[in-house]
């Protein structure tokens, strides 16, 4: 998955000498958690404080609730009325919580990036290497907040999650319960992610940590289970297929479909660039069948016009 030609670049770039790296040192590491354990697990710490603040609103929710009732021993009629609506109450404080934790979340990302702002490169994955340590930082709190937002029962709320916490897109896109990086990744219009699908703009591979943004193009399909690699470049139009993935740096052709491990090219993507349009003059009882390229309205016009005529 990784280009060495690409790879040995970046690392030149980042002051890392490539002829003394051994090929161990290489060795595959996709899984993110497992390359973050070897950070100290005290970077977990942050946690406290999201949650301290976040429960707190819930403690002045629920203060402000039961304030100004009377003692149940005097009137118990308004009583019943907070029972008839705690379901909608601790249903609330559940919102309450997830949007705590989704602001204060936010204000601790930007206080890291202050201190330190996230880069592209090639870095060593260890302990004293500061790149990958405030990338393992960001990292950890951006999966939390992910996590709650991701199984909200509110479909478009992920969305709201990543574009927050950095990705460009608007939401027109949709992530059928994938996983994304969220730094790093611009998504075009009406880009379709599958379900178990992975993209990633950063990764560990053996010794080094590797980020590189990701870009999706308009109309872009990445299959189920499929694996997007750091500094992958998708065209319009075009489709990855299925338990596929990219290498290194990839750049897919627009409409055309990849499929593999690791990617090649398919065949053209005919039915993403092809469209029959339908126009029905009902006074002079004339049917026009037109074929135009989809997604583009103009040409479109222009077609329907010269079959008029």
């Amino acid at each position: 998955m990784i280009e060495d030609s690409e790879l040995e670049k970046d690392k030149e770039s980042n002051g890392l000498n490539s002829s003394e790296q051994d090929k161990n040192d290489l060795i595959l590491d996709f899984t993110t958690s497992s390359s973050i354990s070897r950070n100290t697990p005290k970077i977990l710490l942050i946690y406290i404080p999201i949650f301290w603040f976040s429960g707190l609103l819930d403690c002045i929710y629920c203060y402000e609730l039961f304030r100004k009732l009377p003692p149940i021993t005097e009137d118990w009629i308004p009583w019943i009325g907070i029972l008839f609506f705690l379901p909608i109450a601790v249903f609330s404080m559940l919102y309450i919580f997830i949007l705590g934790c989704f602001f204060f979340g936010k204000l601790f990302l930007i206080l890291i990036n202050l201190i330190h702002k996230p880069k592209e490169g090639v870095f060593l994955a260890e302990k004293g290497n500061t790149d990958f340590e405030f990338w393992c930082l960001r990292t950890e709190l951006k999966k939390l907040i992910l996590w709650l937002l991701r199984n909200c029962p509110l479909p478009w709320a992920d969305s709201i999650g990543l574009r927050w916490f950095g990705t460009k897109m608007d939401f027109s896109s949709h992530l059928q319960d994938s996983w994304c990086d969220v730094e790093f990744l611009k998504l075009g219009r009406k880009v379709m992610i599958g379900q178990g699908a992975v993209v990633m703009s950063s990764m560990v591979v053996g010794k080094y940590l590797i980020i590189k943004k990701v870009i999706l193009d308009d109309y872009t399909v990445v299959g189920g289970m499929a694996c997007v690699s750091p500094g992958t470049i998708t065209g319009k139009d075009s489709l990855l297929g299925a338990i596929s993935s990219t290498i290194y740096s990839q750049v897919l052709e627009p409409g055309w479909i990849y499929f593999g491990i690791p990617c090649i090219k398919l065949k053209e993507n005919k039915l993403a660039s092809v469209s029959e349009i339908t126009k029905r003059d009902v006074d002079e009882e004339k049917e026009i069948y037109v074929n135009s390229e989809i997604n583009n309205d103009e040409k479109k016009k222009d077609k329907l016009k010269q079959n008029k005529k």
